[in-house]
């Protein structure tokens, strides 16, 4: 990973400031004159772009499209106007979530493998969603703009008391009105985490999911890292209490208690990513396959642990093994995407492409408009060398998708193996300009422009584009003066 940049940082450091919560706001509120929804829009894409050029991500169309279902359905239930989401999983098996201005939405892959149950992962997701429906990035920096006086004031107070002889009486001025900021600061913070607790797991009920899911996450990871001295980040910046804990159970027993239907709490999908989460962050494929044959072995009928030893055989390349597991598995649910997609896997690892698009093509007439499914077959096309079909199939997707910088690096490495040398440097383009390296993405329109002189109309629309990102990076930096 490169080191955060400077920028990444002050973007950080804005992020991070704890911020307050006092009422609701609105759209004509002190807080939207200050920090409007469009400029918290364009702040969070800016964020997000260079963070994606700073950690690992994970590009699983399975994790992805679950993610941002599941997202945008708990969305429906909650307060959020501004629903223009964007959303970052990073590779990383800690603890953490979190959200940024604009509808930038971050999951750590860990975050799965700790939230037990759908529910848990759901609570986590709707007080996130609830952060940014209450806008408390605006928010807070017009508490900033409140305090800015009386705290200059304090450390001016001191400055002069230092500059007159009073010596460590100053300097002990100054280091009081700092204190007394952090505190009020901290004091802001925990509104906040208290009015997105209150709102989260209202919203969480409405959604269908059991309430009692957020009080049960927080007390297992207050158990969990209790004595840790370093506990997940996910905790740091969502400081979990007794007192905490307490507010939330009591707000769910009366939530709960006001429903004639139980809320669900688990699903066979999430159970299912979680394997192949486990899988992915597994030190080698081998621990995987002692682990997953010991889970069926104590639970012969778990079918998230027979899952994961089908993809623990397809990676330890025991094939035949892999087979008869995922095949009873689907013969079972033939409509699971999870098994089908571990099929086409498996077929792909011997060699068999043929029977893996036969095997896509069936599923695809079942699910025509499934992004894992559509994502497998352009990967399926440029094993087969059908190299043109599966740029058309990534062009499609990128109609829908136009932010996923993953396929706009599918897209560039196909057109490169089409020949198309002018739509390779666009695609490049749109690639870098997603990570936040404007300087490329500005370099490669320019190798693209050169080789489309002599067509007027490509040329320009490419420098079109070119001065688009050469706005847009200065927008950036502007923003970050």
């Amino acid at each position: 990973m490169k080191k955060l940049q400077p920028t990444l940082l002050t973007l950080a450091l804005l992020l991070v400031t704890p911020l307050p919560a006092y009422e609701l706001p609105s759209l004509g509120d002190s807080s939207s004159s200050i920090v409007s929804l469009e400029q918290e829009h364009r702040l969070g894409r800016a964020w997000l772009s260079i963070l994606r050029g700073q950690v690992r991500q994970l590009s699983d169309p399975l994790l992805k499209d679950y993610v941002e279902r599941s997202v945008y359905k708990l969305a429906e239930t909650s307060q959020l106007q501004e629903r223009r989401l964007e959303f970052i999983i990073l590779a990383s098996p800690q603890l953490n979530a979190f959200a940024a201005p604009g509808g930038i939405i971050g999951v750590n892959g860990g975050l799965l493998l700790h939230a037990q149950t759908e529910a848990e992962y759901a609570s986590v997701m709707a007080h996130e969603l609830a952060h940014l429906s209450q806008r408390h990035f605006a928010r807070g920096m017009e508490a900033q703009k409140r305090m800015q006086i009386p705290m200059m004031a304090g450390m001016l107070a001191g400055v002069v008391a230092a500059a007159a002889g009073a010596g460590d009486v100053g300097i002990a001025a100054i280091t009081a009105s700092q204190a007394a900021a952090f505190q009020e600061q901290q004091r802001f913070s925990r509104q906040n985490e208290q009015e997105a607790d209150r709102l989260g797991i209202q919203n969480l009920a409405r959604a269908g999911y059991d309430p009692r899911a957020m009080p049960g996450m927080f007390e297992r990871l207050l158990r969990q890292y209790r004595y840790d001295r370093m506990p997940p980040e996910f905790l740091l910046t969502h400081p979990v209490t007794e007192s905490r804990i307490a507010d939330t159970r009591n707000r769910a027993e009366q939530l709960a208690a006001r429903t004639t239907q139980p809320g669900r709490t688990d699903s066979l999908a999430y159970q299912l990513l979680r394997s192949r989460l486990q899988l992915t962050f597994e030190d080698t494929p081998g621990l995987a396959l002692k682990r997953f044959r010991a889970e069926v072995q104590q639970d012969p009928k778990s079918e998230p642990a027979r899952y994961g030893l089908g993809l623990a055989l397809i990676r330890a390349r025991q094939f035949d093994e892999a087979q008869q597991v995922l095949a009873a598995l689907a013969s079972a649910a033939p409509d699971n995407l999870f098994y089908t997609l571990a099929l086409i896997d498996l077929d792909i690892s011997r060699q068999q492409l043929s029977k893996a698009a036969q095997r896509l093509e069936q599923a695809l007439q079942a699910h025509p408009s499934s992004y894992p499914l559509r994502a497998a077959r352009a990967d399926l096309l440029g094993r087969q060398e059908k190299f043109r079909e599966a740029e058309i199939q990534l062009e499609q997707l990128l109609k829908e998708r136009p932010g996923d910088p993953d396929l706009w690096y599918e897209l560039a490495e196909i057109r490169g193996q089409t020949n198309n040398i002018i739509g390779l440097h666009q695609a490049r383009a749109e690639f870098f300009a997603r990570v936040g390296d404007y300087d490329q993405a500005i370099e490669q329109l320019g190798h693209a422009k050169q080789r489309a002189s002599n067509n007027y109309p490509l040329a320009a629309r490419i420098d079109a584009r070119q001065l688009e990102l050469v706005n847009e990076e200065k927008a950036i930096k502007d923003m970050l003066k």
